[in-house]
């Protein structure tokens, strides 16, 4: 058999073999009755056998010919759900996403996942849990759709977009002096060892999170740090010391640890979402506009 037998002369003959009518076949198909014919011939030259028995009054299938059919019909069936596949993946509503995100950006990522859950439930949402920086590093390889991002730098062929605005509070042990106060203050923070996130994580983000203690010209000790803003956590509720976090990140706290509003400053930190510039994934854009109406 040829290989490169046309994908029409297959549907030609399985028209036919259900209509066993050339008149009727040709009519379905919107072709002459010669042409289709012609194009049954051309098949059965390329298959190498005789798929129908023809006479003035009749058709009908051959045993090959019925056989040929079932295979057919199968065959066709297949490909006209991968077409509808195909179709539902460039409009969204099948196949996956890769959603690289920051701990602290929670209450983001869950806003996406219920939209998902609700609203494309043929969509697999993958995960992706890093820092700023290597979530940045998932959006340029190519191995994420989107990140969630917090203070990042700009990067060639990266766009971001903010979603959300947020201040600083003071995460504190839970015996520490200021738990009953309204609010600390940098300065206030500045006697106790500070717990932090690594400047590798995102320079620009280290550098917003200390800014409350800069505009005070107080420097803070930083005796730990930490990638992950649960281990950050864990490391305040064990007494090594403090930290300030951003407002959201801070609705992840332990046992063991209070949260006091930071005042004495203004800095606010910006959580963003990153996409590569020329990004072609159908529900990027309706997750953005999603998350900046939230």
């Amino acid at each position: 058999m040829d290989s490169r037998v046309e994908l029409r002369l297959l549907r030609s003959f399985s028209v036919l073999a259900g209509e066993l009518h050339f008149g009727r076949a040709a009519q379905q198909l919107r072709i002459a009755q010669p042409a289709l014919s012609q194009q049954i011939r051309q098949l059965e030259r390329a298959v190498g056998v005789t798929l129908f028995e023809r006479t003035s009054r009749s058709v009908a299938l051959t045993r090959a010919g019925s056989a040929f059919a079932a295979r057919v019909r199968d065959h066709l069936q297949r490909i006209e759900e991968d077409i509808e596949e195909a179709r539902r993946v460039d409009r969204g509503e099948s196949g996956r996403i890769d959603l690289a995100f920051i701990s602290s950006a929670a209450p983001v990522v869950a806003t996406i996942t219920r939209w998902i859950a609700g609203e494309r439930p043929g969509v697999l949402l993958d995960l992706h849990e890093g820092t700023t920086e290597s979530v940045l590093d998932h959006i340029e390889r190519g191995t994420a759709d989107l990140g969630i991002v917090r203070d990042a730098e700009n990067r060639p062929g990266i766009t971001l977009t903010t979603v959300r605005v947020e201040g600083y509070v003071a995460v504190l042990p839970r015996g520490h002096a200021l738990v009953e106060e309204a609010q600390a203050t940098a300065a206030d923070l500045a006697g106790s060892p500070l717990v932090l996130f690594p400047r590798t994580a995102g320079s620009l983000a280290y550098a917003r999170a200390l800014q409350p203690f800069r505009e005070l010209e107080v420097e803070p000790v930083i005796a730990f740090h930490a990638s992950q803003w649960s281990s950050i956590f864990q490391l305040v509720a064990a007494g090594a010391g403090t930290t300030i976090a951003p407002e959201s990140a801070a609705d992840q706290v332990p046992a063991g640890v209070a949260v006091v509003p930071l005042g004495g400053t203004d800095t606010r930190t910006l959580v963003q979402v990153a996409h590569r510039a020329h990004q072609t994934h159908p529900i990027v854009p309706t997750l953005i506009d999603l998350l900046r109406t939230e």
